[in-house]
């Protein structure tokens, strides 16, 4: 009986850490007029990814704020590189219109430098 909770206690704390360790990525889930928005908190040294597949001839204009300087990119990956549209090291905010030629699966990251946590605030839209 002892060994049985054990096990049922261990296999609890291993599904725990492991919905942990992936909430730092959030699929991008469009709501009918093209929006998506997100807020997070990021720990010091960890980072937050927004991601979803995209298609040629897609824009959409993204913009974000954030508590506390982070570092900031948009990427996809090809093979076992990354490709950066768009990239920038210690930002407190930032907007633009991605305009997509690759069919590719694209995050929105956030990485957490500083010492203290950030919050971040994102919205995407869809443009025509």
């Amino acid at each position: 009986m002892q060994t049985a909770r054990i096990a049922m206690a261990a296999i609890a704390l291993v599904t725990a850490s492991q919905a942990f360790a992936a909430s730092h990525i959030v699929e991008i889930a469009w709501s009918r007029d093209g929006a998506f928005a997100h807020g997070a908190s990021v720990e010091p040294g960890k980072f937050v990814e927004l991601c979803g597949k995209l298609a040629p001839g897609d824009a959409i204009h993204w913009e974000f704020a954030a508590s506390v300087p982070v570092d900031f990119n948009i990427h996809y990956h090809v093979g076992k590189e990354a490709e950066f549209p768009a990239k920038q090291a210690q930002v407190s905010s930032g907007q633009d219109t991605l305009r997509v030629a690759v069919r590719e699966d694209y995050c929105w990251m956030w990485s957490n430098k500083s010492p203290s946590r950030a919050r971040i605030d994102v919205r995407l839209q869809r443009q025509n």
